[in-house]
């Protein structure tokens, strides 16, 4: 796979009470990624940039949210998330990366 594609896959971890409960839980760390990404692209990306190793990689679709503001009626944008098992013994903390 072209590493220079693998960077831009992942767009943002995704830090909420729901995602630090699943990472605690099941040592899982959730991504926001580009909506054409794949499985596979998504498992070598982590692998690269994070020096980890990844056992299991769930995608979901986000719909957006209809927001108003005032009279006017828009919309969020669909996205897409990962959901990133890593192998006992390794972990990613976005407090010490840089």
């Amino acid at each position: 796979m072209n590493e220079e594609r693998l960077t831009k896959v992942i767009l943002a971890p995704v830090i909420s009470e729901k995602s630090t409960l699943v990472g605690e839980k099941h040592n899982q760390v959730i991504f926001k990624i580009l909506s054409d990404a794949d499985k596979r692209e998504v498992k070598q990306a982590v692998e690269l940039l994070f020096d980890v190793k990844v056992t299991k990689v769930h995608t979901a679709l986000v719909k957006g949210k209809r927001k108003r503001s005032g009279r006017y009626i828009g919309r969020r944008s669909n996205w897409k998330k990962a959901y990133v098992a890593l192998q006992e013994g390794y972990e990613i903390d976005f407090a010490s990366v840089e």
